[in-house]
């Protein structure tokens, strides 16, 4: 059984770096890639779908009580929904510092939106996907509440077996979709689309006719779904999901909510978009990894992971629990490796407090091993290193990279395989 450290690494690896099937493991993350995921908050997502015709609900954004007000005043709705902005899920059953309870409020009155917003900004916010502590309101959105009559789900993505974008709906939406494609497969609907030529009338119709709009609806959620894909292609997003796309009272499809994940590799082209990256609710340490093009995610053991590649990470910290370890963190270099990132991630690694040893595990396909053991010589060197260090490595100009280290005069132990240097490291801990 993998350890609770090791799954929560998996978890948020899978968040990080892999493309999800199809249904299979929808995730924030749907690529492989050096860099860690863009993050952008509700209001961010919203108003890109709206500058691409994509029907969302009236609203604005706020940085004090005042303007939450005046947003509300503007807005001149029937009713206000008032949203905490912050990336974590569970908004609206969690609990402010100033004790406040709930993220998420509704209300028809613009003076209590003042008053409730001048208990969320400046305040932290703890729901169940944040730290104990919370994280801190800068923002709040201020929108018209609308009602919803009936709720369906809708997603495009980029599906690997498919190779290319697929569209994907429920009748059955405001629900986990995994629910419902596990107990009720027959209300899911896919249609495949050809990239080149982009999606049909009959595909978008066919879509609608699916997910139960009926008579003029059925028209108005075809040509959402048709916004929606141009909006996909356009801001090279990997995955548009839209839970719940509803329709209402008076007859309108909108567009409630959404999770837009982006495709990192398009960066260069898209800068408006990656320019608004919130990095504030980040660990420092996530953000200064980032920097150098590295990946680190804070464990709460003592044994600290030096990896390349996600799959080596969650082996590295299964293996290092089913010898009696538990992980501190890893660090994940990726491909394209150079000295000084190596030299970085050992800074990163022993600037943690609770790290006792430090377990270098690398296969070299891409990258070359003697790259890997010059950085951690220099490393060890400058930085001091006062903690046990195990190395093992495996691939690329590994002989030259052995002949490096054993030659270092460094007190560094080598691993002939991933057990043994699991045994080293645990056993390097327990000495002490």
């Amino acid at each position: 059984m993998a350890s609770p450290a090791a799954a929560q690494a998996r978890k948020v690896l899978r968040d990080l770096v892999l493309r999800p099937p199809l249904l299979a493991a929808r995730s924030q993350a749907v690529q492989l890639t050096p860099r860690r995921w863009l993050n952008l908050q509700e209001y961010q997502s919203k108003k890109l779908m709206s500058d691409h015709g994509v029907r969302v609900q009236r609203f604005y954004v706020a940085d004090t009580a005042k303007e939450a007000l005046e947003a509300a005043k503007k807005l001149n709705a029937k009713e206000f929904v008032l949203k905490a902005q912050i990336l974590a899920g569970g908004r609206g059953k969690g609990v402010f510092s100033s004790g406040l309870k709930g993220g998420v409020h509704l209300t028809k009155d613009p003076q209590v939106v003042g008053q409730l917003a001048k208990q969320m900004i400046g305040y932290n916010l703890a729901t169940k996907q944040t730290p104990k502590e919370g994280v801190k309101v800068n923002k709040v959105m201020v929108a018209e509440a609308l009602d919803i009559s009936r709720e369906t789900y809708l997603a495009i993505l980029m599906d690997r077996s498919c190779n290319g974008p697929v569209l994907v709906g429920s009748p059955q939406g405001g629900v986990d979709i995994e629910e419902v494609a596990a107990s009720n497969p027959e209300l899911i609907f896919k249609e495949q689309i050809d990239i080149m030529e982009g999606i049909k009338d009959s595909q978008a119709q066919r879509m609608a006719e699916n997910l139960g709009f009926l008579g003029p609806l059925k028209n108005q959620a075809a040509d959402q779904i048709k916004k929606l894909y141009n909006l996909f292609l356009k801001i090279d997003a990997t995955q548009v999901e839209v839970n719940p796309f509803g329709e209402t009272p008076e007859g309108q499809v909108v567009c409630f909510d959404a999770k837009i994940n982006f495709d990192d590799n398009a960066e260069f082209r898209q800068k408006d978009i990656f320019a608004m990256d919130d990095k504030s609710e980040n660990e420092p340490i996530e953000n200064e990894a980032a920097k150098y093009d590295l990946k680190y995610i804070g464990l709460d053991g003592n044994i600290a992971c030096f990896v390349n590649g996600a799959g080596l990470a969650m082996a590295t910290c299964d293996i290092i629990f089913l010898n009696g370890g538990k992980p501190a963190n890893f660090l994940d270099l990726g491909g394209g490796v150079k000295e000084a990132q190596v030299y970085q991630a050992f800074k990163l690694l022993t600037a943690d407090p609770k790290v006792e040893a430090i377990l270098v595990n690398i296969f070299g396909g891409i990258v070359n091993c003697a790259i890997i053991a010059n950085g951690i010589t220099k490393a060890c060197r400058e930085l001091e290193l006062k903690v046990p260090l195990v190395v093992r490595l495996e691939g690329t100009n590994v002989h030259e990279a052995q002949n490096i280290l054993n030659n270092s005069g460094l007190l560094i132990t080598s691993a002939v395989d991933l057990e043994d240097a699991a045994k080293k490291s645990v056993a390097s801990v327990a000495k002490k």
